[in-house]
């Protein structure tokens, strides 16, 4: 029958062979077929009903940094099997699945780079990387982005998500929350900014420390953004939760972070805050 249709009206399914993949992505917001290229260039936001797709490392650092300013700093860094964790998996290979997935070392970038001229601290996480879980390396570069900006006196701008912590470190990765607090408290000391980005999914053991820490807080559009998930918590409390509960625009009107602002305007807000917070702090 196939074969008939095909001679008859001349259809050939081997056409759909020829079209290459990851042209186009569905919408999950509106469903719309959305071509890659479009995509990209407005930000991966899709133009129809504002959806925000995930966003990478690199994508994001020529999103808020001017060309060819940003400065990559320990790279290198790499964890390691402290507690010798083992499963279906060892922590080992995950670690090497991982790195030859993204091609980086750990979840998260730091460095130097210049913001519509201001010069920043910049960090941004990569959910790709084991759901930028918080281990010890990520603690590590979030410490050392601090204390360096601290030392240039740069205001920080650090790009937010996490799954939560990484549980193959145990009790090194909680330890995490403390260092990284530690730092900011130094930095804040010093009277010198610093803005955390929330982006879908913010939650655990990063959230509760330097994702809400900031002078000025603000999120993405509809990001999920919490310490446990709606699930455990509805189980926990045997409560029917509020519509939209932990997602970005619910905090705002909570109090929990300052604004919701959608992807293409991050960049001129925050250049307009730093500009604001760095001349009182720096006075002419």
């Amino acid at each position: 029958m196939s074969s008939f249709f095909s001679r008859r009206f001349g259809f050939n399914r081997s056409r759909k062979k020829d079209i290459p993949g990851g042209l186009w992505n569905k919408c999950p917001g509106c469903a719309e077929m959305l071509y890659q290229e479009d995509l990209v260039k407005n930000l991966r936001v899709c133009p129809s009903c504002g959806y925000h797709f995930p966003m990478g490392r690199e994508e994001r650092v020529q999103m808020f940094c001017d060309e060819d300013t940003f400065e990559e700093w320990d790279a290198g860094l790499e964890s390691e099997n402290p507690l010798g964790f083992t499963g279906t998996d060892s922590y080992d290979a995950k670690l090497k699945k991982n790195q030859e997935k993204t091609g980086f070392k750990d979840a998260i970038g730091i460095g130097k780079g210049v913001m519509n001229g201001i010069p920043i601290g910049f960090g941004v996480m990569d959910f790709s990387f084991l759901a930028a879980s918080m281990g010890s390396v990520v603690g590590e570069k979030v410490t050392r982005l601090i204390e360096r900006s601290t030392e240039e006196e740069l205001p920080v701008v650090l790009v937010c998500t996490s799954g939560g912590a990484r549980m193959y470190e145990g009790m090194l990765s909680l330890m995490q929350m403390a260092k990284t607090s530690g730092a900011l408290s130094r930095h804040a000391a010093q009277g010198l900014p610093y803005i955390p980005v929330l982006t879908h999914p913010t939650t655990a053991g990063v959230m509760a420390s330097y994702a809400t820490l900031g002078d000025i807080i603000v999120a993405e559009p509809d990001a999920l953004i919490g310490f446990a998930g709606p699930r455990v918590i509805k189980e926990t409390t045997l409560q029917d939760l509020p519509e939209g509960f932990q997602r970005s625009e619910f905090l705002q009107d909570k109090g929990l972070i300052d604004q919701v602002v959608p992807r293409g305007e991050l960049k001129p807000l925050l250049t307009d805050v730093l500009n604001a917070m760095m001349a009182a702090r720096f006075p002419a």
